[in-house]
């Protein structure tokens, strides 16, 4: 049934787990789950498409975990989540026209930049600040500009929809990450509906991975909640960081 041994599961549940909990909290559980597939025995766009599918599950259960926590309202997102997932699936089939090395290379810059925001930017807690963008025009610009890159690449999209919610729409820091999970669900879906036609996801094993990430991002979503910018701000900082050292390694 599984495309993997029994044995093999377990590490990759267990990977889940972990990517649900840091991605409900700060984003960057595909620093987890796919070096893990990977080493499963996954080609790399295999291992990709498969972490698409279990990514679905943890978002979308760290964004109703949030809501229910009256953070975030699931409805009035809808229209930024249908941008969100049309954008990229144009971010997907755009790979091959658009210079990716060349993104590949600028992006840990962006990554270390992002880090350093969140590290060094006095005041940054949970209150809300003035917004510098309208809604409407967040939506129009932000949200396809973040969904577009995650179809496109993909490593660092929830770090940059959450600099864009802090800066631009001027949320506090645990506002802005639950209005990042419907977001992430959506650019999540239309990139896996693209990797469908190009590639062949392991369905059997990212629906049991999904499973382990729901239960992982209850329990990050319910200790963000609790914890608030206080624990958001060093996971978020540590997993950008490390995602960048990560990309410089494998471009040398």
């Amino acid at each position: 049934m599984f495309e993997v041994s029994i044995e093999v599961l377990a590490l990759l549940l267990a990977a889940g787990f972990a990517a649900g909990f840091i991605d409900a909290v700060a984003g960057g559980g595909g620093l987890i789950t796919v070096p893990v597939l990977l080493i499963a025995g996954a080609n790399p766009v295999t291992a990709l498409a498969t972490n698409k599918v279990q990514g679905l599950f943890g978002a979308a259960t760290a964004a109703l975990t949030y809501a229910r926590g009256g953070h975030v309202n699931l409805r009035a997102q809808a229209g930024s989540a249908a941008i969100a997932f049309v954008a990229s699936i144009l971010g997907a089939l755009l790979v091959t026209r658009l210079p990716v090395e060349l993104i590949r290379l600028v992006l840990p810059v962006l990554l270390v930049a992002v880090a350093l925001f969140f590290a060094l930017k006095k005041g940054l807690n949970d209150s809300d600040r003035a917004a510098r963008m309208a809604p409407a025009v967040f939506a129009g610009t932000m949200v396809p500009l973040c969904a577009a890159y995650d179809g496109l690449l993909g490593p660092g999209a929830g770090s940059f929809y959450m600099i864009a919610f802090v800066s631009m729409a001027g949320y506090g820091v645990l506002k802005a990450t639950a209005h990042t999970k419907l977001l992430n669900f959506a650019s999540n879906a239309g990139a896996l509906a693209a990797f469908a036609v190009v590639a062949t996801p392991w369905w059997a094993t990212g629906l049991a991975m999904g499973c382990a990430q729901i239960l992982g991002a209850r329990a990050g979503a319910a200790l963000a909640q609790k914890q608030g910018a206080r624990l958001i701000k060093p996971l978020l900082v540590l997993t950008t960081l490390t995602l960048a050292a990560k990309l410089i390694w494998d471009l040398l």
